[in-house]
C-alpha cells in the first residue's frame, strides 16, 4: 500500500555520511516533533534526479526554512558514500540537505513507492515523490506520475503549496 497524506513515516533505519563518519538515521524518530521534508529520487546521479529535482531542493532550502521546515531529507537507493559524494558536489549539503541512503530499499518497500526497471539496472528504487511530514505524520504528498519528469515533485511546487 502506497504511502499517503494522513500515515506516519515508516520507523525505517537509513544511511547518512558526514565526511569519514556514516551514521544510522531512524527516520521516524528524526521526525518526531518536527516539520520535515522528505524527496524521495530513484538515484543519485541519474538525468533527471542531478539536472532538476535535487537543484530544485538546493533553490529552494532558504524558503522552506522561512516556512517553518525544520530539515529537508533526500533519500535514493544507493550507497552511502554514493549519496555522500553527491550530495558534496552538487551543493545539496553546503545548501543544508541531509542526504540519505535507503541501501536496502527498507524506506521504499515500508512506503510503498518501489519500483523496478531491469533494463536501466533498477531494483526496488524509490518513486519520484517530495512530502512533508509535521511530526512524523504526512500532511503533503507529491508523487510524479511520468518518468523522467519532475513537475509535481520540485521544490517549487511544493514550496508553493506550504
Amino acid at each position: 500500500m502506497t504511502i499517503a497524506t494522513g500515515d506516519r513515516i515508516p520507523s525505517v533505519t537509513l544511511l547518512n555520511q558526514t565526511g569519514d563518519t556514516v551514521s544510522e538515521v531512524n527516520l521516524a524518530a528524526r521526525c518526531k516533533g518536527r516539520r520535515v521534508i522528505l524527496v524521495g529520487m530513484p538515484g543519485a546521479y541519474t538525468a533527471t534526479c542531478s539536472a532538476a529535482h535535487l537543484p530544485s531542493f538546493i533553490r529552494t532550502a532558504e524558503g522552506f526554512r522561512a516556512k517553518g521546515i525544520d530539515e529537508i531529507f533526500v533519500i535514493a537507493v544507493n550507497d552511502v558514500r554514493v549519496m555522500e559524494h553527491w550530495g558534496r558536489t552538487s551543493g545539496a549539503v553546503d545548501a543544508g540537505l541531509v542526504m540519505l541512503a535507503d541501501w536496502d530499499s527498507a524506506f521504499t518497500k515500508a512506503a510503498g513507492l518501489a519500483f523496478s526497471n531491469p533494463g536501466v539496472g533498477f531494483r526496488d528504487r524509490l518513486t519520484r515523490c517530495a512530502m512533508v511530514a509535521d511530526d512524523g505524520v504526512v500532511t503533503h504528498l507529491q508523487l510524479e506520475t511520468e518518468k523522467g519528469v519532475c513537475d509535481l515533485t520540485a521544490g517549487e511546487t511544493l514550496l508553493e503549496m506550504l
